[in-house]
């Protein structure tokens, strides 16, 4: 189940810099995709559990704020925290940091789907016990920020 504070580290790979120095705008959506799906890991087990029980996540909306640049072989940690569920939507919310500088805030809404129809359809119960008992569920991202 998960833990106080979930948080994947990361180092940038060289491929994710444009000409600038800098990190591609993109690769930020790609890092926050990769830490939501292993804080659901943390709680869940591998995605294939949720699949394989009927559910998907599809994405409705994303929001990414920067703050300041991050550059080839940085260690960042990004942060995951989820709000409470609603009946068919999930809001993530993502802080990137390096060290104690918080480079870049992001926010995701994903909605329930049925894995083999993709029509929209409400969480179902035995999701919505376990992530009532997440801590990683319903807390601030500076609350919950940290390496797992």
């Amino acid at each position: 189940m998960g833990t106080e504070r979930f948080g994947m580290p990361l180092r940038v790979r060289y491929v994710e810099c444009d000409m600038q120095g800098r990190v591609f705008n993109g690769h930020y959506l790609t890092w926050v995709d990769m830490a939501m799906n292993e804080a659901l890991r943390d709680v869940f087990g591998d995605f294939q559990t949720l699949t394989s029980s009927g559910i998907d996540f599809v994405v409705a909306a994303a929001e990414l704020q920067f703050r300041r640049p991050a550059h080839f072989d940085e260690d960042l940690v990004i942060g995951v925290g989820f709000d409470p569920l609603g009946r068919t939507s999930l809001r993530s919310t993502y802080e990137i940091r390096r060290g104690p500088d918080v480079i870049a805030e992001a926010a995701m809404i994903h909605v329930c789907v049925d894995a083999t129809t993709f029509d929209k359809q409400p969480w179902p119960d035995w999701f919505r016990a376990a992530a009532a008992m997440s801590s990683i569920w319903s807390t601030t991202p500076a609350a919950r920020f940290g390496a797992r």
